[in-house]
């Protein structure tokens, strides 16, 4: 028989600890709240186990708890424990359920929101989301991705791992890395299904071998003086920024996003910022004439900041534009990235130009790693000169000794 009484452990309001008997204790705080303690020794040890807050456990419920710890006491096993055993065994399971609810569905979803900020635009998110919803999500979009096995994934890839290599490869790794990401949130254990080497290649044929890679369309380098002669005829501005992306060998992006406040015509110069470039590093484009005589043409708007205005309010021509402008002069067997390309076999092929001043030129990162950090310059200059022998080729036609004599003044 305990000491208390339950209208006298309603009563007690002075701090200190109050002994009602068998170990069990109330234990009163200054700020006037009640919980109960049991006091044990187990092997030789003394112990406190809160048993909980008074009122929520009564006088009762605590010698009830009290007895049943007793007993196992007495076998010889230490309830607080058992106790931390048995919660981790509850968040464990609440853990499990949790994670075969979460579908993969859900974490690609997140991933993509996790990444999307890193992303250079807004479309490569898009690939993203329709990729997975096409492909992956009709097969393992529900199920939970502690769940998804190699077989899973390959319903998903062998479909269209012959008929569609390149996109089946991009499937593959956009699954590899969703559920890497479940992994680090302890959504699922063990080796990844979607991983390529030492995994998926030995039962699926390598990408190459199925499909040869196809590169960008580009033309002929002896063939562009004719076409520029065209694109030069055709007013719209779809046509001049063809014009733009030719004459300067940069990616269709960077030239689309080009606004007013990054070109200097005094100086010749347009000023990429680190944020449009594929390697987030600021890139200078030397303008030569023929290009200057292109801007000089472009109207400018007050409530669009872009060299080359779309349909939407303050927003440039769309990513379809040129291709479409190739469309329109029944060129679309070509591609407007294939033109770096043809500027890149011209300068290979016919020109004394150095190689990294044409990779420079194209904002290919240069040599490993080493060699960039001693290289601090971009070749500003000798790109200049480069530029304009592209330019006066591309726009004057000149024949192979022109073009041998119009190097070697600039050359030397």
């Amino acid at each position: 028989m305990g000491k208390f009484n339950p209208k006298q452990v309603e009563n007690l309001t002075d701090p200190g600890t109050y002994e009602d008997g068998d170990g069990l204790r109330l234990v009163i705080k200054k700020t006037g709240r009640k919980y109960w303690v049991m006091r044990f020794q187990l092997n030789g040890k003394r112990r406190d186990m809160s048993l909980g807050a008074y009122p929520d456990v009564s006088l009762k419920s605590a010698r009830s708890k009290t007895a049943i710890h007793r007993e196992r006491i007495t076998n010889g096993l230490d309830p607080i424990s058992e106790r931390e055993a048995n919660r981790e065994a509850e968040r464990a399971a609440a853990a499990t359920l949790s994670a075969k609810q979460t579908t993969f569905d859900g974490v690609a979803a997140d991933y993509i929101a996790a990444h999307r900020p890193g992303w250079k635009n807004a479309k490569h998110a898009q690939q993203w989301e329709n990729t997975l919803n096409t492909y992956a999500s009709p097969f393992i979009g529900k199920l939970s991705p502690g769940d998804i096995t190699t077989e899973d994934v390959l319903k998903v890839l062998q479909p269209i791992w012959t008929t569609k290599p390149e996109t089946a490869s991009r499937v593959r790794n956009r699954i590899e890395l969703v559920l890497d990401a479940a992994k680090a949130r302890r959504l699922r254990e063990g080796e990844n299904p979607a991983r390529w080497r030492g995994h998926l290649d030995k039962l699926l044929p390598k990408r190459e071998k199925v499909q040869a890679v196809k590169h960008h369309a580009a033309l002929p380098w002896s063939e562009l003086p004719a076409f520029m002669a065209k694109l030069r005829k055709l007013d719209k501005v779809t046509f001049k920024a063809m014009q733009m992306t030719i004459l300067t060998a940069c990616r269709t992006s960077e030239v689309l996003g080009a606004t007013w406040d990054e070109i200097d015509l005094q100086a010749r110069v347009w000023t990429v910022p680190a944020e449009r470039m594929k390697m987030r590093k600021e890139h200078r484009v030397p303008l030569a004439d023929a290009l200057v005589e292109v801007l000089e043409q472009l109207p400018r708007y007050d409530d669009n900041p872009h060299l080359f205005p779309g349909m939407k309010a303050g927003k440039p021509l769309s990513n379809m534009a040129m291709l479409m402008g190739l469309r329109h002069i029944k060129r679309d067997d070509l591609t407007m990235h294939g033109f770096r390309s043809t500027f890149r076999d011209w300068a290979g092929e016919c020109t004394p130009h150095p190689r990294d001043v044409c990779e420079q030129a194209l904002a290919h990162s240069l040599g490993n790693a080493v060699e960039a950090a001693y290289r601090r310059g971009d070749l500003f200059e000798k790109r200049r000169a480069l530029m304009d022998d592209w330019a006066h080729y591309i726009t004057t036609a000149p024949t192979e000794k022109v073009i041998q004599g119009n190097f070697s003044k600039k050359s030397g």
